[in-house]
């Protein structure tokens, strides 16, 4: 009976430990991102909806987790609006988080990093739809910081939306101007033009066009048919065989040869050319000289005979006046220079 209850109290020495290291293991799971580490809790404001985001969810940095989900809430509920009204600043979700500083080298700077684009955004892990917080530095300009009717209680990371709230807003934005647009009107415009196409097509310019067309088709057949190819095609080769046969020919080929023959006389001339230039040229040279000379020996004649010339003209002239002057007449003086010999 003694053995049977020292064995019953071991069992449950045993249970009693096993139950104490499970709950320390639990214990130690739950608060795995919290104990003996460096923490900064921060918060941002969510406009859409975080189905599948729960306290204890990771932050991450480009896939790398920096801390975790530590609250979610609303913000009219950790900010109480005013009385007068509930504004859609009060209409988002409030979420905050801690990260483990022990991670990053230095103690982040939030003003600076919030100036240079670093945003929060909602995302979610594969298609189990598990949700994460994720942060990323996008362009600030696109992503101004909106600026909020409180004070918050932490420093704030704003909030960009998600990529499936992106596109679901660009796709509502898509269907909006579509539903904007006059689509009966559309379809009429589009009715009306189908309709006068086929009548185009059916009765007018098209159909007139396609019926020159096809008798333009049919006139260019016939007259192909009437030139008759296959004898046209006959006729040319018997003229090129014609003409190749005339080509290679004796009276061709003679023609050829003398051509060659006067080509090489040609150039036996115009070698020899220059020789006869150089004696016409000296020949020119001559006569140059020659008819200077001449020039030169009929000057004097040419003066006699002028003086001569003008002193017959002056005696024919005398005798026209006066003919029996010729007779009557008493003899002419003796020139100076004769007397002058006497």
């Amino acid at each position: 009976m003694a053995v049977s209850a020292r064995g019953l109290y071991l069992r449950v020495g045993i249970l009693i430990l096993v139950g104490l290291a499970l709950g320390v293991g639990f214990v130690l799971f739950f608060t795995a991102g919290k104990l003996g580490r460096n923490t900064q809790t921060y918060e941002t404001y969510i406009r859409e909806s975080v189905q599948g985001l729960e306290v204890g969810a990771a932050v991450r940095f480009r896939g790398v987790q920096l801390g975790q989900v530590t609250e979610i809430s609303l913000v009219a509920v950790a900010y109480p609006p005013p009385s007068e009204g509930l504004s859609t600043a009060y209409q988002r979700v409030l979420v905050r988080f801690a990260l483990d500083l022990t991670r990053l080298r230095d103690a982040p700077d939030v003003p600076k990093a919030v100036a240079a684009g670093l945003r929060v955004r909602l995302s979610s892990t594969g298609i189990t739809g598990v949700g994460y917080l994720e942060l990323d530095f996008v362009d600030s300009e696109r992503f101004p910081v909106d600026e909020v009717p409180w004070k918050p209680d932490y420093p704030v990371i704003p909030a960009i939306p998600s990529t499936v709230a992106q596109v679901t807003t660009v796709a509502e934005q898509l269907v909006r101007r579509l539903s904007d647009l006059p689509l009966e009107q559309i379809l009429g415009d589009v009715t009306g033009l189908l309709t006068d196409l086929r009548r185009q097509v059916n009765d007018g310019d098209v159909a007139q066009a396609s019926r020159a067309a096809t008798e333009t088709l049919n006139t260019l057949q016939q007259a192909v048919a009437d030139l008759n190819l296959p004898a046209l095609s006959a006729e040319a080769r018997g003229t090129l065989a014609d003409l190749r046969g005339l080509v290679n020919g004796p009276e061709v080929r003679g023609v050829v040869q003398n051509a060659n023959a006067s080509m090489v006389r040609l150039q036996a001339g115009l070698q020899r050319l220059p020789g006869a230039i150089g004696q016409v040229e000296q020949a020119a040279q001559a006569i140059n000289n020659l008819v200077g000379d001449v020039n030169g020996d009929l000057t004097p004649t040419l003066r006699d005979l002028r003086a001569a010339s003008g002193n017959l003209r002056d005696t024919t002239e005398a005798l026209r006046r006066a003919p029996g002057a010729a007779v009557l007449a008493p003899p002419p003086p003796v020139p100076d220079w004769a007397r002058r010999s006497r």
